[in-house]
């Protein structure tokens, strides 16, 4: 029996299934970071004596909406669709964000680190997988993942490795975005 080639039978090869993974997943990430942001800022925004904090806050979660509907964008561009998990990274990455701030400024600071350090890690491996294929994809993720350096050295700056058991929370935070992206990637 003669096969059909996949570009006649309009199924996607490998790479563009892999692209829509990472498309994908980027928009989730993105997605939930944007949730964290609003869970910190509901806790500190309510503070008026962490007005410089939450002003801080808001500015990372501008550049965060900003990546988002980038990744909106890219997400109907490449006929890729949301992860099912939405709704779920929805609750959890404002509850994150929410339960850090509850434990204070530099908790805070340590979820934005810890989260951060995944996402530079994993734009950078994907910027690497691209290779010279898909150069404004790559060019993109290289821009947000400097975004998320930023983020990241902002965080330390303002205290994050001075959260009491840094290490276990960070441990943690990172596990579960770790557990995101593999389900995000595929679900």
């Amino acid at each position: 029996m003669r096969q059909t080639p996949d570009i006649i039978r309009n199924k996607p090869g490998p790479r563009t299934k892999r692209i829509r993974e990472m498309v994908r997943v980027d928009h989730a990430g993105e997605y939930g970071a944007v949730q964290i942001y609003k869970g910190q800022r509901a806790v500190f925004d309510a503070l008026p004596h962490k007005a410089r904090l939450s002003a801080l806050l808001k500015e990372m979660e501008e550049s965060e909406h900003h990546h988002l509907e980038t990744f909106d964008r890219l997400i109907a561009e490449h006929k890729s669709r949301p992860t099912l998990f939405a709704p779920i990274w929805n609750i959890a990455g404002f509850a994150l964000g929410a339960g850090t701030a509850l434990m204070g400024e530099k908790a805070a600071m340590a979820c934005t680190s810890a989260v951060e350090e995944v996402i530079e890690e994993h734009y950078t491996a994907q910027a690497e997988e691209l290779g010279d294929a898909e150069p404004q994809l790559k060019k993109t993720i290289l821009e947000f993942r400097d975004d998320e350096v930023a983020h990241k050295q902002t965080a330390i700056e303002e205290g994050a490795e001075q959260t009491p058991f840094y290490g276990v929370l960070k441990a943690v935070i990172q596990t579960g975005c770790h557990a995101a992206i593999r389900l995000s990637e595929k679900i």
